[in-house]
């Protein structure tokens, strides 16, 4: 569903709910199937009944999901994968090159910068980090092969905010696609198509599925050609969502505006504890007026989302030991579901950036601010800081 085809029904909420989600012809079932097959029968060679034939082509629970994902974020086709990587690693050998270059943030998912420093390196493709809060740095960064700037706003796990439509324009004038993970924000708080992106990337594991059941990522873009050389792609290499985990997006979608005002609400709560706390030396949260990338998101999210990053007094072992004595904030990585999760970037999610630009501070925790109550959460965080 494109965003000139939403029906008259323009409002995030209502498209989060009807995009894609057809009532099932057959019975009226208004959830659409899961479609749990493979192969499907032809009214004759290549009379394909829908344009089914094989189901890591296209299945009719993906494509639910593929248009319910491309309407939430204004864009032309939605692709659903086997998880986020398997989105990034589709993205990558559809544009680059062997020879290309990449400009890659300074703050990322680890697991974003594994994939360019230990596989796409292997390929011949190059990269450089900046940091993308800064638009010069950004262009410094350029060189005359450079295809994509690459951008996480608010990024993981520092919580760093970029100009999606400044760096938009960046990338323009370079003749490079800016690539958006908007994992972190989700749809609801921020469109990075509408600022100016060519691609928006996602973990769906996370904010859009919202359960912590599900592993799975998305592309959605408006360019045409670029959404079918990405199709052609996603099928020829193949790490396509399976139905099961496309129906469990498509559901957790239905909830995410009021999800996402919760998770905010509760984690600007926790914030404003945090900044007051004496053990606690730097909070990292772009809803707080003195996070230096506060204005730019005021400006390109609804609100600041779930993610409050901060960093203790005592160093690394003093932040393990926050972790360790949590006990409604779950020690666990992932992120995004309506259960509060803590963790240590340092030994956790990034270790895999340990050494490089990207190494983040060893007495930084991060959490994931859940749906409970933020009263029994900020209880919960003030006996772990001790």
């Amino acid at each position: 569903m494109s965003h000139q085809h939403s029906g008259e029904h323009r409002n995030f909420e209502t498209v989060a709910i009807h995009a894609g989600n057809t009532a099932d012809p057959l019975t009226g079932a208004v959830v659409p199937p899961i479609y749990q097959v493979s192969t499907y029968k032809q009214d004759g060679v290549g009379g394909l009944r829908g344009g089914y034939e094989y189901s890591r082509s296209a299945n009719p629970t993906r494509t639910a999901l593929e248009e319910n994902l491309a309407a939430l974020e204004g864009g032309r086709r939605g692709l659903a994968f086997a998880s986020g990587l398997a989105a990034e690693d589709c993205l990558l050998r559809t544009r680059l090159s062997p020879g290309d270059h990449v400009v890659i943030p300074n703050d990322a998912y680890g697991g974003t910068f594994r994939l360019f420093a230990k596989v796409v390196s292997r390929w011949g493709v190059e990269w450089s980090v900046a940091d993308t809060s800064d638009p010069a740095a950004v262009r410094a960064a350029l060189t005359p092969r450079t295809k994509a700037i690459w951008v996480e706003t608010p990024s993981n796990p520092l919580l760093n905010i970029s100009d999606i439509a400044g760096l938009a324009g960046v990338a323009r004038a370079a003749g490079a696609k800016l690539v958006v993970d908007n994992t972190f924000a989700s749809p609801y708080l921020q469109q990075p198509l509408a600022l100016g992106a060519d691609v928006v990337v996602h973990s769906t594991t996370k904010y859009m599925g919202g359960h912590s059941d599900v592993v799975g990522g998305a592309l959605v873009v408006d360019d045409a050609d670029l959404a079918e050389e990405l199709a052609y792609h996603q099928n020829a290499m193949g790490a396509i969502a399976g139905p099961f985990d496309a129906w469990l997006v498509l559901r957790g979608v239905k909830t995410l505006a009021v999800r996402m005002d919760r998770h905010s609400e509760n984690a600007t709560r926790i914030a404003d504890m945090l900044v007051n706390h004496p053990r606690v030396t730097k909070v990292l949260y772009p809803g707080l007026p003195d996070h230096p990338g506060h204005e730019v998101a005021a400006k390109q999210m609804k609100a600041f989302g779930g993610m409050v990053s901060f960093q203790v007094e005592g160093g690394e072992e003093a932040a393990v030991a926050v972790c360790d004595r949590a006990k409604l904030f779950t020690l666990g990585e992932s992120l995004g579901g309506v259960e509060s999760l803590i963790e240590h970037p340092g030994r956790m999610t990034h270790a895999s950036v340990a050494g490089s630009a990207l190494e983040v501070p060893s007495d930084l925790v991060r959490l994931s601010v859940g749906l409970e109550s933020a009263d029994d959460l900020l209880a919960d965080l003030q006996q772990a800081l001790g």
